[in-house]
């Protein structure tokens, strides 16, 4: 299963051992035989030593329940509605009942199998399964980044914020989902840089921000430790950062590029024109949504930026061989 997918259906006359089954649906096994102890959601075929599978009918069942799950509906009622063969998408989202931790540690296997490591790997699925949990600890765990920040960006935490925001829930005060893939995220960057000696960079820095009043966009962070990876000193300008001010800024650092990114469909860009007045050998580099395309002000020192790939090739390109720069 990948990026959220449902499994594909077995051959006719298949049957699966239960440990095959908690690896395709992405579950532990302690998962399995909670759903079935407690909905009677468990294997129906038995083979010679009394051995039990389950059909392609209850892996069809299993994967309605865990579906379901997902989209916020609480299990007792998955469970139902997946006996029935009723896909529940057109009812109404019911808030899920509060559990003790002893019934969140059988859900999550850890109940049953209190020294078994993780089952789920880190996949856009299990990330949604986490942020929908609220659960924060396993969301960090799943998203700790590898070697190449671009496709950790691109591949799970893209999609698993487009499938956190796809789905309808009624949260409890102080859950919300899409928060704990951004703080687990930006966790996850702090930790992967604590340990980079903060010693003065021999490289011009490269500036990173967004419109005066506009929120920083995870992106933007994840732009600068990819920049990081690659031995530059990037910098997220925090704070407030009008026209004014980050004319200042740009004069202190003499940075070798600056990136402005925006998620709006109207970005205020006059900060573009008044770096491009103030600092004219600036290269400047815009990302903003295609629709406000046609806002940049380009010229041969402004360019506009279609993608996360795009923007870092380009950056990094231009800062690797800027004036005052080390190879």
């Amino acid at each position: 299963m990948q990026n959220g997918d449902e499994p594909d259906a077995l051959p006719e006359g298949a049957t699966l051992t239960p440990a095959a089954v908690a690896r395709r649906l992405g579950v532990a096994a302690a998962t399995l035989r909670t759903w079935d102890r407690r909905y009677g959601l468990g294997p129906s075929e038995h083979t010679a030593g009394a051995h039990r599978r389950y059909t392609a009918a209850d892996v069809a069942r299993l994967t309605q329940m865990r579906s379901l799950t997902l989209d916020g509906v609480p299990p007792a009622e998955a469970a139902r509605l997946a006996r029935d063969g009723t896909n529940g998408r057109h009812l109404a989202v019911v808030p899920a009942p509060a559990r003790s931790s002893e019934a969140q540690d059988v859900e999550s296997g850890r109940g049953d199998e209190p020294s078994a490591a993780p089952a789920v790997a880190p996949s856009p699925t299990a990330v949604i399964d986490a942020a929908l949990r609220g659960d924060s600890v396993a969301a960090r765990a799943l998203l700790a980044p590898g070697d190449d920040l671009s496709r950790w960006w691109s591949d799970l935490i893209v999609p698993a914020r487009a499938g956190v925001a796809a789905r309808t829930v009624l949260a409890r005060p102080g859950d919300e989902p899409d928060e704990v893939i951004v703080a687990a995220a930006l966790a996850a960057l702090r930790d992967r840089f604590s340990k980079v000696p903060r010693h003065p960079s021999r490289r011009r820095v490269v500036l990173l921000f967004t419109p005066p009043g506009e929120p920083r966009p995870l992106e933007l962070h994840v732009l600068a430790a990819a920049l990081a990876d690659r031995g530059l000193d990037a910098r997220v300008v925090a704070g407030p950062a009008g026209q004014t001010r980050l004319g200042e800024i740009v004069t202190m650092t003499s940075p070798s590029a600056a990136v402005l990114m925006s998620e709006r469909t109207d970005p205020d860009l006059d900060i573009v024109d008044a770096l491009s007045a103030q600092h004219p050998d600036l290269m400047q580099f815009v990302m903003v949504p295609d629709v406000a395309a046609a806002q940049v002000p380009l010229d041969h020192r402004v360019q506009r930026v279609r993608s996360f790939a795009g923007v870092l090739h380009e950056v990094a390109a231009v800062a690797e061989g800027a004036p005052g720069s080390v190879r």
